[in-house]
């Protein structure tokens, strides 16, 4: 076959679609496509040749996407090669326009989609290119300023674009984007965000093991020890999850994960956000920065197998912690995720199973056999995941995801996963009150259903279960309940699709050779024609509870509603399938039955009688021959009776006899064409009686009917769809087909039976056009000519007639014939249109009756409006309809979805799939009419519905608006053609135009939402007439803004136009490949014109008064700024010359000696003009941290760069229009009046538009400007108003980022001017205005030298806090000053020194808002002290030197034992106070520090924490009240987050320690709330603890000890932590823990003493009662820690438990809430439960949980 192919080409295809060969003219493809293919190859180089992007290049790369949607990757390897490397040297032109761009990138990713085609060897593409255009446009540097509008979409195609590159980059790549990005890595800065990213989206990992030297092992331990050792979840964490995820997929068994498994895990289960405890408090951070599910499943499953099976343990271990959320009862936002997780971690192994056992080998790497996944891995995989399944199937998020999780699961082990599913199955049928189980497990055997019915030597006994479980799910058949009844057809109907419903039995007696089970489906399959008749008696009566007249009045809509659609489909559907699975003898019988229904009642045609003739389309469809003989006798029999009678055919209302029959008729007339022809002379007398009826609802039914016949005889199409080739109709003794239940179709026999239209049949059908067509059309057209009297009646039923022929033989009729338009566009290639054959042979001869509908409707067309729906199939109708193939197309991957077998792959669907596949590429090559050529007499077509689209009528309108926008997309560059005949509506000087024409116009410029958007084309030539024509037409007479729905409209389309407007390029200057050709540009003149004149209207419109004009003003005139700066010299400088300190070998961040030049140091800042020019300035923040660039990118010296302080004289033309305007006062003062009023109060922020318009004067015109401004900054400044202050905010940020080239000079004179005007600013800071400051300083230091701003940094740190204008004043000038040291980041350590040591006596501070603020600033202080990997220890302040020194002053609380009080302000308190008392004021702060560096720092400083713990365990409250003075809130609040952090290993023992410790002390209140601390950091730090079996040991010594504690509530919470550890598989209920608390049970109880009256009995427990109390505490926790099943040792316990109900109290209260618990938590299930205790423990447990009866 292949060889065949490969003589008739010429080449080896790559990949073609396979369904192609079983079209029924396969055999003229591969000539078509080969001419195709030629065709484009040719044109498309031509075009590249001729530089001719638009159109030639972007036509013919259109047509090659077509291409390969028709026949797939039909090229030869080195075509292949050579369109790749093409369309990547388009994707990389420079200056491309956005969508051309992305465009090829689709078309790229298509053509690399299948990489298995193409090795390394065969292809290697270039990283840098696409580095570039990607950092281009995602980190464009002018579209924040409105120069460059980008679609949304882009960022996802160029994301796709580079992961379907990657694989080819060059070996020597990795080294190259190492060295690119490292020096990035500042985590500090937005930099590492990027670098980490594209890491991710770069980095090769698909290298052969041979190159790994040269790939992941470059970088994989520097990220991973990255990663291992940051511990509060930066944004950029997620990138290098999904980076490892990817590594550990393409290089399973090349790396060792072990050692960091335990850290993958407990990430990992972090990262899913669950609630544990009852006080915790949610890190925000921690929910956005989660890691992504779909990467997590990836890196699990490629950790599975391999020699050490830890992975396995730990998935096992995180599957059993977190199995109770599943439970329904629980719910939550986690919950979505959980789902996610269980859904796609089956997929994902099936995915690596098929790739390991399945697959053609490919050239990339292949699984060493060492780390393949065994039998053992597999079951082992299956086991620990089916319990949390089991309870996800009642989900409160529905059964979806579980169902998806069981179908995976069951094609890797059907044994284990389908028992316990049809264990809840069976039950749920039963049940009558609970509908929402059945739907759920019937969901979930529909998953499963492949795997269960074909059995296989893993679950033989599989097929037995189908035919109870058919008969059991008959009863969902409910008319009154909806949802029941979908769930059930779809049921019945996947698993009849599975199997052939014939009788086997009397195999039975014939055959010896049979298996037991093979016995058992023989004698079951007897029954097989019972469920066929049950179910149809079961829809008989469903069909009965749902006629018309009995669910609603006349009255009511006439239409089915969308529920009865539902139920239509549903019903229809499953019936056909029933019986195309059917033997012949059970098809007769139910045949019999059905058409016993259907004629022996009448039914109302609009919603029984549809799902009645459904059923017998159904019938008629399987077996033609045999249904016809029965209906269509019967059926035109009876409409000859009723309509002999001449009356009848004039009857407003028909009698529903003669519509039921019609409509019958017409139903099941929709079968194999040639079936028909026994009966044409029959049928054509029903259609001569009943086609000119006067009732509306007759003629309707008759057309359908001619439809129908027209269709049946005229199409391409299959005629069965049986799962078996050929039909069951064999006698048993030769085949036996028990053998094919559950079997996939085969591809290669797939043996279809098509339906082609033979000569009989098409004469037939025209035929029938001549005797009903032409009659018609004739009278039309004497109508239209005034000859003839037609009612508006009459020419309706004409016109459906028409209609309908159209519809029903439009597959024979040739396209409309007109001459091509000629030079629309011009271009230097053929643009034409292909033609694809799709088995249809038209025949000349005859009349075209496509021409001759045309030319009738269009007389027509000033008259009535069903036409156009006629015009719209004249123009675009070959036999099927392109909504219809949609959700066909939508349908078919659903149900390919429900059923397919990943596992095995290879296309393993069932027959009738693969049929129906075929089939949709038949109707796709119909429906494919890409770039016809738009001829004359779709032009004249088109000039009509444009005059409907504007008339009168607004349905005429809108309907006539979507045939246009249809046929606007097909026709190459007819939109041209049409605009200006658009435009002509809205020309103001053309008066005769009505407000609806004006209408109608702007919405055929609006367009619809998936359509062409006239307004909007890429095209300049359409916008230079478009644009300019929306803005006039609001001067049209037509134009009225009393009319609401016209101002919606010119809405609607500034805002389409503003959202989908695309930068469109201008100029497409290719690069100089081939040949020196480049466009010449027509559009140069224009534009330079335009942005004269822009200038100039921008400048005027500053001052103008409305508010959206000056802010669209603003932006543009900072764009222009941007443009027409001029560009400064750089040269490259070694950063090594520069400090004179040899460059390290190895990588080491941090401060080393040679950044250390770079830092700020008072002593050698650059005073003078001398030391300012040799002073090297890095703006940039992360130069220099991690290592240096290769080259450093540097500013030459001032003598090179660009003149400053240019005279009028100098500047360009743009620059003087600014330059008037901006020295003239009178602009300026009205400008600034305008910028100083408030928009709307309370919302103003800083603009970064305006501090982008005031730093680009500065930058282009040096000071300038300043002398004029100086004034208005003076007297804004000393102005509180909150606008004023902005103002003048956002113009001084502007002046010292816009001073970055001035001489010193001039800096120097301006920070004269600056810093008193900040000063001043700074003491009328208010609380509107601190924040705008805040944002102004740390805009101004943003990528500053901080050497160049050291007067500003010097005047900031003048004693920040010194009690002036008071508190607030002093926390807004800490805010400000921590805004611009902020942005230094790690180059001011000096100045981070000076303020820690200005602001530690002022710990101690009074005002809450101080103490928030110098906590935050102390984490910003302390944020450079990072552990990092390779990280020199920081010249920054360090936490533990702080630490030290703070903890000495806290000493006085420390060691003292009472109660420490909050401290609280008297008014005319003396000064001096105790030591106490400072110490609490310095607590306050360091718990301000505490919760503000929680979600900032990248490390915990976790020793220094440490020593705090005990003072916060003090303090902390027990109960949740929130009446707290701030001191214990805080302290409860830092306990949360401190016990949600992520530990080290070696961390764990130090925690632990320093718990023991403080569970020794005397509070109460601390040791409980150890217990609660220990909860979260347990659960959080699971797998890192469960790796430690020293660490498992103390904690558990810790929880039992705590369960003997005197104090009655830490008992009661021991007892709460025990239950939660085993609950998470923590710890496990083992014989010595129960011996222990059994033991402590029986603690004997001293006898009660007679106490005499009156004596106070003692309150404080003896140590007995403690220890017993304490070992039914154990016990009850142990019965607790499983809520939701009963594990082997539970009824033992609850008897123990039970001896207790008598004892002294608490011991009763502990044992009698145990017991209501259990039965609460219980109950759901207990008759499943109830099985695992005997007779006599039932009978104790029933005593107990019943409550006694008080009457007894």
């Amino acid at each position: 076959m292949k060889k065949a192919q490969s003589d008739i080409l010429g080449f080896v295809p790559q990949k073609d679609i396979v369904y192609n060969k079983l079209l029924p003219y396969a055999d003229r493809l591969d000539d078509e496509s080969n001419d195709i293919l030629s065709k484009i190859k040719g044109n498309l180089g031509r075009a590249v040749q001729l530089r001719e992007i638009w159109p030639g290049v972007l036509f013919w790369t259109r047509k090659l996407s077509t291409y390969m949607r028709l026949y797939g990757r039909k090229f030869s390897k080195e075509d292949h090669v050579l369109f790749i490397k093409l369309l990547y040297e388009l994707v990389t032109i420079p200056r491309l326009e956005i969508s051309m761009m992305q465009g090829f990138a689709r078309l790229l990713i298509n053509l690399l989609k299948k990489r298995e085609l193409l090795s390394r060897e065969d292809l290697e593409l270039p990283w840098r290119p696409l580095y570039e255009l990607h950092d281009r446009i995602l980190f464009s540097k002018t579209e924040h300023l409105g120069l460059n509008w980008f679609p949304n979409s882009v960022e996802s195609v160029l994301k796709t674009l580079v992961k379907s590159c990657r694989p080819y980059f060059s070996e020597s790549a990795t080294q190259e984007m190492l060295d690119e990005w490292r020096p990035l890595l500042c985590p500090f800065d937005v930099t590492m965000q990027k670098a980490i990213s594209n890491f991710e989206l770069f980095l090769p990992t698909t290298l052969p093991p041979e190159l790994h030297h040269k790939g992941f092992k470059l970088w994989f331990d520097e990220l991973i020890s990255l990663w291992v050792s940051v511990q509060n979840l930066p944004s950029w964490e997620v990138h290098l999850v999904n980076l490892f995820a990817r590594l550990a997929n393409d290089n399973i068994g090349y790396i060792d994960w072990d050692p960091y498994i335990p850290k993958i895990f407990t990430r990992i289960l972090r990262s899913l956000n669950l609630p544990v405890g009852t006080s915790q408090m949610i890190v925000s951070r921690y929910v956005t920065n989660a890691y992504d599910i779909s990467h997590v499943v990836l890196w699990v499953s490629a950790l599975l197998g391999g020699p050490s099976k830890q992975a396995q343990a730990h998935l096992s271990g995180l599957f059993s912690s977190i199995t109770s959320f599943f439970h329904p009862s629980n719910h939550g936002r986690w919950l979505v995720k959980l789902m996610k997780l269980l859904q796609r971690l089956p997929a994902s192994v099936v995915r690596r199973l098929h790739r390991e056992r399945y697959r053609k080998p490919t050239w990339l790497t292949p699984i060493p056999d060492s780390h393949k996944l065994t039998e053992e891995d597999i079951t082992d995989f299956v086991e620990s995941m089916m319990q949390p399944v089991l309870l996800a199937m009642f989900s409160k998020t529905g059964s979806l995801d579980a169902a998806q999780a069981l179908q995976n699961l069951a094609l890797m082990r059907p044994e284990l996963v389908i028992p316990p599913v049809l264990e809840k199955t069976y039950p749920a049928l039963e049940t009558l009150t609970e509908p929402h189980q059945l739907t759920a497990t019937l969901s979930c055997m529909i998953g499963v259903a492949r795997s269960l019915v074909s059995g296989g030597q893993r679950f033989p006994e599989g097929p037995t279960h189908m035919l109870p479980l058919l008969m059991r799910a008959l009863p969902g058949v409910d008319p009154n309940d909806f949802s029941k009844c979908m769930i059930t057809f779809q049921f019945i109907a996947t698993f009849v699709t599975l199997v052939p419903l014939v009788d086997c039995s009397s195999a039975l007696h014939e055959k010896t050779d049979l298996t037991e089970v093979e016995r058992e489906m023989c004698s079951a399959s007897a029954e097989f024609e019972d469920f066929v008749l049950q179910f149809m008696d079961r829809c008989f009566a469903l069909i009965d509870s749902s006629t018309l007249e009995q669910t609603r009045e006349e009255t009511e809509t006439e239409k089915m509603t969308h529920l009865e659609s539902l139920v239509e489909l549903g019903l229809s559907s499953t019936f056909s399938t029933i019986l195309t699975q059917c033997s012949l003898d059970i098809f007769k019988v139910a045949l019999e039955k059905v058409f016993n229904f259907a004629t022996t009642n009448i039914f109302e045609t609009r919603v029984a009688g549809r799902m009645v003739a459904d059923m017998c389309r159904a019938a008629a469809k399987c077996h033609p021959a045999e249904s016809l003989k029965m209906f269509v006798p019967h059926c035109c029999n009876a409409i000859n009776q009723i309509a002999v009678n001449e009356e009848v055919l004039n009857e407003e209302e028909l009698d529903k006899e003669l519509l039921w029959n019609l409509q019958l008729l017409s139903e099941v007339t929709r079968v194999d064409g040639d079936k028909i022809l026994r009966y044409r002379s029959d049928l054509v007398q029903v259609l001569q009686l009943t086609l000119h009826l006067k009732c509306k609802q007759g003629y309707t039914l008759a057309c359908n009917l001619l439809h129908h016949i027209l269709r049946s005889s005229a199409l391409i199409y299959p005629t069965e769809y049986c799962s078996v080739p050929g039909g069951f109709n064999q006698p048993i003794s030769d085949y036996l087909p028990i053998k094919d239940w559950g079997r996939p179709g085969d591809l290669w026999n797939l043996d279809i039976q098509w339906h082609v239209p033979s000569v009989e049949e098409t004469s037939f059908a025209f035929y029938l056009l001549d005797l009903i067509l032409q009659p018609e059309l004739q009278r039309l057209q004497r109508f239209a000519l005034g000859e003839q009297d037609m009612s508006r009646d009459d020419v309706l039923q004409s016109l459906t007639i028409v209609q309908h022929c159209l519809l029903g033989a439009g597959s024979l009729m040739p396209p409309l014939k007109g001459e091509p338009i000629p030079e629309l566009v011009h271009s230097m290639v053929i643009l034409d249109e292909t033609t694809l054959y799709t088995g249809m042979e038209y025949d000349e001869s005859r009349e075209n009756y496509r021409d001759a509908v045309c030319r009738v409707m269009r007389q027509l067309l000033r008259k009535y409006s069903l036409s156009y729906s006629i015009i719209s199939d004249l123009l675009h109708f070959k036999g099927s309809h392109k909504q219809e193939f949609d959700s066909r197309w939508k349908s078919f991957n659903l149900v390919k979805k429900s059923m397919e077998n990943r596992l095995h792959g290879r296309k393993q669907h069932i027959r009738a799939l693969l049929i129906d596949r075929v089939m949709l590429q038949h109707e796709l090559r119909k429906l494919t009419v890409e770039g016809c050529q738009y001829r004359s007499i779709h032009q004249e077509l088109m000039r009509d519905l444009l005059r409907l689209s504007t008339s009168t009528y607004s349905q005429v309108r809108s309907k006539a608006q979507n045939v246009l926008f249809t046929a606007l997309g097909t026709y190459n560059f007819c939109c041209r053609d049409l605009i200006p005949h658009v435009l002509e509506f809205l020309n103001p000087d053309n008066s005769s135009v009505t407000q609806q024409q004006f209408k109608g116009a702007l919405y055929c410029l609006l367009g619809n939402h998936s359509g062409v958007c006239l307004a909007n084309l890429h095209d300049w030539e359409c916008i230079i007439l478009t644009w300019p024509a929306i803005v006039r037409s609001g001067l049209s007479s037509a134009m009225s803004l009393e009319k609401p729905s016209i101002v919606r409209l010119f809405d609607d389309l500034a805002d389409k136009i503003h959202r989908q407007y695309e930068t469109i390029g201008i100029d497409f200057s290719v690069r100089k490949t081939p040949t020196a050709l480049s466009q010449i540009n027509p559009w140069s003149k224009a534009i330079a014109i335009l942005s004269k004149n822009f200038l100039c209207i921008s400048n005027t419109y500053f001052v103008c008064s409305a508010q959206i004009m000056r802010y669209v003003a603003i932006s543009a005139v900072a764009g222009i700024m941007k443009q027409i700066k001029r560009p400064h010299k750089k040269i490259p400088v070694s950063p090594s010359d520069l400090c004179e300190v040899k460059e390290l070998s190895a990588i080491v961040a941090g401060d080393r000696p040679d950044n250390q030049w770079l830092q700020y140091d008072s002593s050698s800042l650059p005073r003078t003009q001398q030391d300012w020019d040799r002073c090297v300035f890095v703006e940039k923040t992360h130069w220099g941290y991690y290592c240096w660039p290769r080259k450093l990118m540097m500013y030459a010296p001032l003598e090179e760069q660009p003149k400053q302080n240019l005279t009028r004289e100098e500047m360009t033309e743009r620059e003087q229009i600014m330059f008037d305007h901006f020295s003239d006062p009178v602009f300026i003062n009205q400008f600034i009046e305008f910028l100083s009023l408030e928009d709307r109060k309370g919302k103003d922020k800083f603009s970064p538009r305006r501090f982008c318009l005031f730093k680009g004067l500065f930058r282009n015109f040096s000071d300038a400007f300043l002398p004029i401004l100086r004034p208005h900054m003076e007297r804004l400044v000393a102005d509180s108003h909150e606008s004023k202050q902005r103002c003048v905010a956002e113009i001084i940020s502007g002046l010292i980022r816009g001073c970055k080239h001035w001489s010193y000079s001039r800096v120097e004179s301006l920070w004269e001017l600056l810093c008193p005007l900040l000063r001043t600013a700074l003491s009328n800071i208010t609380i509107e205005t601190y924040a705008d400051w805040g944002t102004c300083i740390a805009t101004a230091c943003e990528s500053r030298d901080p050497r160049k701003l050291h007067w500003l940094f010097e005047m900031l740190m003048e004693s920040p806090v010194n009690g002036e204008g008071g508190s607030f004043v002093d926390a807004c000038r800490l805010y400000v000053l921590q805004g611009g040291l902020a942005q230094q980041e790690w180059r001011v350590p000096e100045l981070l020194h000076r303020l820690l040591q200005y602001l530690e006596p002022k710990l101690t501070q009074v005002y809450k808002n101080v103490r928030e603020r110098i906590g935050s600033v102390l984490t910003y202080i302390f944020m450079i002290d990072v552990n990092l990997p390779c990280t020199q220890p920081t010249t920054s302040p360090h936490i533990s030197d702080f630490t030290e020194r703070i903890l000495l002053q806290l000493k006085p609380l420390i060691e003292g034992d009472e109660e420490i009080q909050n401290h609280v302000v008297e008014e005319n308190e003396v000064e001096e106070q105790d030591e106490r008392t400072q110490a609490i004021k310095l607590l306050k702060t360091v718990l301000k520090w505490q919760i503000a560096s929680a979600g900032r720092s990248f490390s915990t400083a976790l020793p220094e924490q440490l020593q705090l713990l005990p003072l916060l365990f003090k303090i902390a409250p027990v109960e949740n009240d929130d009446n707290y003075d701030e001191l214990k809130k805080d302290a409860k609040t830092c306990l949360s987050l401190m016990s949600q952090g992520l530990l080290y290993t070696e961390q764990i023992p130090m925690v632990l320690s320093v718990l023991q410790e403080i569970a020794g002390s005397s509070s109460w209140h601390a040791r409980y709330t150890v217990l609660t601390y220990l909860q979260i950091m347990v659960f959080y730090n699971l797998f890192t603890f469960m790796s430690d079996q020293k660490a498992m040991n103390d904690v558990r010594t810790l929880v039992i000890r705590l369960l003997e504690d005197e104090q009655l509530e830490v008992r009661e919470m021991a007892a709460t932590t025990l239950s939660g550890f085993l609950q998470c598989n923590f710890l496990s209920m083992d014989t010595p823990m129960q011996a222990h608390f059994e033991a402590l049970c029986k603690t004997c109880l001293p006898k009660k003493r007679k106490r005499e009256l009156g004596a106070i009995g003692d309150t404080i427990p003896s140590a007995d009662l403690v220890r017993r109390h304490a070992g039914v505490l154990g016990l009850s926790a142990c019965i607790l820690s499983s809520p939701y099943d009963v594990p082997t040792w539970m009824p033992q316990l609850l008897m123990d438990l039970s001896a207790h109900l008598n004892d002294t109290q608490p011991i009763e209260m502990t044992v009698k809430k145990t017991l209501s618990n259990f039965r609460r938590t219980h109950h759901d299930n207990w008759q499943q439960h109830k099985q695992q205790f005997t007779d006599d423990q039932l009978l104790v447990l029933t005593d107990l949980l019943v409550s006694p009866c008080y009457y007894a």
